[in-house]
């Protein structure tokens, strides 16, 4: 995965690129310029490791209306010869979700930006997304000719133009389309919604993996050769197909597979073993854990941290002193399944990972969950640190909740400016923490109570502060 460039985190830059909430107040008292300059910046440059979980489209959109800000700069990255040169989406997603925004609340300039867009960009179909949320029809169905175009009238054209269909997340142009009395309209995007709807079938009917009959050997044989002839990693489905068929009698082959099985056999060994809770898993987990094969030592950490049961959590009391992949894991086990008596091991994990790995380590997001869990207010000043430099908004919204649970100054300090924040969920948790004698809190809380882009959960926790005799629904 593309690993974006931040910049350190007390930079104007560097607080937009985190999609912090003293981001927001900084840029609005920065000069107009140079604020506009960092935000154009984020924009255009995705600073999100991971799209999926980390929102900044709803923030970077609202900043954009603070500062009256102009699109020039993200019509010239959108409509740019660069876009036909490199089409993948995380270089044109963040913009395009941050004009649909812009368009939702009013701003006409980003609603035909994105009709432009759609009719001549490389990444159309996110565009057509964001208009299908927002657009009148009228304005969808002018871009069908235009859409279309992009699929000549052949064999070829119409596998991709039912793959398009197929495939779309807003399905609401599409059909708009179908109703079109032109046969190169209508007929032909009709004719593509039958052809997805048969492939889709056909998917579903088209068998893959075991049957029923085989045998413990044909499952482990089975992982096995989707590991060596694709590199795919089959022991999840492989444990489940072992759930099926095993019996007592295969356990002895199970706990060789386990030990010393071929990497793919002894992956799902390990896993349906640890499903089963059988009292040899552990065992062979340590053992796992240590081996040359990378795939087998992750598949082992992956198996223990599926375990529950106190036996697992005994054996991560002992473990989490390992400098390896099975400590670290341990030490998220006792932090999410662990009791009072396990906080100084958590603390000394979490204080270990931040040393070792930084503020960005994977390993911290079990580990902050467990120092909120818990309540150890001694882990307050490293989920301070935490919540200051991590470049991820996930990460930083669960060290918000952390926070909450164990930082008495958290409500007239970091949940003031988490209402400014980039993630929905840490805006709920300033809501309902942040201390509404500071006079920014209550303006800003009537603000989201008003703001029909605001998420649900957040505008109950608001009005909950605003008005808490007022029931809730």
């Amino acid at each position: 995965m593309f690993e974006p460039v931040i910049a350190p985190s007390g930079t104007l830059l560097g607080l937009l690129q985190r999609g912090r909430g003293d981001g927001t107040l900084h840029a609005l008292a920065a000069p107009r310029a140079e604020a506009l300059a960092a935000l154009d910046h984020c924009v255009l440059n995705d600073p999100r490791r991971d799209w999926q979980v980390e929102n900044r489209s709803l923030y970077y959109a609202r900043l954009y209306l603070d500062l009256h800000g102009g699109l020039e700069a993200v019509e010239a990255h959108l409509l740019g010869p660069e876009d036909q040169l490199d089409p993948e989406e995380s270089r044109t997603g963040l913009a395009l979700a941050v004009l649909g925004h812009l368009a939702s609340y009013g701003r006409r300039d980003a609603l035909l930006l994105l009709r432009r867009y759609a009719a001549t960009g490389a990444n159309w179909t996110w565009a057509l997304d964001e208009l299908a949320l927002r657009d009148e029809d009228t304005a969808l169905r002018a871009l069908a000719d235009l859409v279309l175009a992009r699929f000549p009238a052949t064999a070829e054209g119409d596998a991709e133009l039912t793959a398009a269909v197929r495939d779309a997340f807003e399905p609401r142009p599409w059909r708009l389309w179908a109703e079109d009395p032109r046969e190169a309209v209508g007929a032909r995007v009709r004719a593509a919604v039958e052809r997805g709807s048969f492939d889709r079938w056909q998917r579903q009917m088209r068998p893959s993996g075991p049957r029923p009959g085989w045998s413990v050997q044909a499952v482990f044989d089975w992982a096995q050769q989707g590991l060596e002839e694709r590199g795919a990693l089959l022991h999840g489905p492989a444990a489940r197909c072992l759930t099926a068929v095993a019996g007592p009698d295969d356990r002895p082959l199970i706990l060789e597979a386990a030990g010393s099985g071929a990497d793919g056999a002894r992956c799902a060994a390990l896993h349906y073993l640890a499903e089963a809770r059988d009292p040899a898993v552990l065992d062979l987990i340590e053992a796992a854990a240590s081996s040359p094969s990378p795939v087998v030592a992750d598949a082992a950490v992956s198996a223990f941290e599926r375990m529950c049961g106190e036996a697992a959590v005994d054996r991560a009391r002992g473990w989490v002193h390992r400098p390896d992949a099975l400590g670290s894991s341990a030490g998220g086990v006792l932090a999410s399944r662990g009791g009072t008596q396990d906080s100084p091991l958590v603390l000394g994990a979490l204080r270990q990972a931040v040393r070792t790995d930084g503020p960005d380590a994977a390993s911290l997001y079990p580990l902050v969950d467990g120092a909120g869990r818990l309540g150890i207010s001694c882990a307050a000043p490293v989920l301070r640190h935490i919540y200051r430099e991590t470049a991820s908004s996930e990460l930083r919204g669960r060290t918000a909740r952390a926070l909450a649970a164990t930082d008495p100054s958290f409500p007239t300090g970091f949940a003031v400016e988490c209402l400014w924040d980039c993630e929905e969920t840490t805006r709920e948790i300033a809501a309902l923490h942040a201390e509404t004698g500071d006079v920014r809190v209550a303006e800003r809380l009537r603000r989201l109570a008003a703001d029909p882009a605001e998420e649900d959960e957040v505008q109950t926790a608001v009005r909950s502060r605003i008005d808490p005799q007022r029931p809730t629904v």
